[in-house]
């Protein structure tokens, strides 16, 4: 029995453009054409179907998917096993998520305030306080670490949406500008450095250069901002840390 596009459509719940562009990119090419020309599925290919929206749904790239679809050494249960173990993963994820969410709004009913920590909680492993939090290790006692609580204490979740928001778009650019194969020294990467420390002093505290200097060395020294900013690409934390110091020396000559 074979199945038209229109019914694929409603059977898996994706357009009926989704369904042409992923035959003509040869992810999914129906088994059977009518007559008339018209596409028509099998049950093997519905069956890659489900395989292909399962690893969509994990975030996987379409031409990651062809790939673990197309080796001719897998096994369809080895999918269904690592298919499982992810979705797993991921229902975990939510579901402490979820209870973050309930205690975020709980609190806020009792009229109580989150700590740093419970309010991060629901933005995931990435942290946006990571500034603030080195300061207290580094700089604590000083003004500006003074200065962070102040307007951290202050700060509403919107806030902190915009703030991991402004991080998340800096970082994707950074490590854009790295694949592009800009030099350190160069201007694009002297002007990011630049928003970075500009993010900072918006955010939690006035960065002058000198201190600017000092991160620029804390994140290839210490092991936890290295491991932070390579995450986004390898060498990010060296090629940042030159970035930094070129930036400063370029607005302190």
């Amino acid at each position: 029995m074979s199945y038209s596009v229109g019914q694929v459509s409603g059977f898996a719940g994706v357009t009926v453009r989704t369904l042409h562009h992923y035959d003509d990119i040869g992810l999914l090419v129906p088994s059977e054409r009518s007559h008339a020309g018209h596409r028509r599925y099998s049950d093997a290919d519905l069956d890659r179907l489900q395989q292909i929206l399962f690893y969509r749904e994990l975030g996987f790239p379409l031409d990651e998917v062809a790939v673990l679809l197309d080796d001719p050494d897998a096994d369809p249960r080895a999918h269904l096993r690592r298919q499982h173990e992810l979705l797993t993963a991921r229902i975990e994820k939510l579901k402490k998520m979820a209870a973050a969410v309930e205690h975020a709004m709980e609190a806020r009913t009792m009229g109580i305030d989150l700590t740093p920590e419970e309010r991060f909680e629901v933005f995931g492993d990435k942290d946006p306080e990571q500034y603030a939090e080195e300061a207290e290790e580094r700089w604590g006692g000083t003004e500006a670490y003074a200065e962070s609580q102040r307007r951290a204490a202050s700060y509403t979740k919107e806030d902190w949406k915009r703030i991991r928001a402004e991080v998340d778009d800096w970082q994707e650019r950074y490590a854009a500008l790295m694949a592009a194969g800009e030099q350190s020294s160069g201007e694009a990467a002297m002007d990011l450095a630049e928003e970075h420390r500009r993010h900072i002093g918006k955010w939690y505290f006035e960065v002058p250069y000198e201190m600017h200097r000092c991160f620029a060395e804390m994140y290839v020294s210490d092991e936890r901002f290295k491991a932070y900013y390579d995450s986004m690409r390898p060498g990010l934390a060296e090629h940042l840390k030159e970035a930094i110091l070129a930036n400063a020396a370029r607005h302190t000559a």
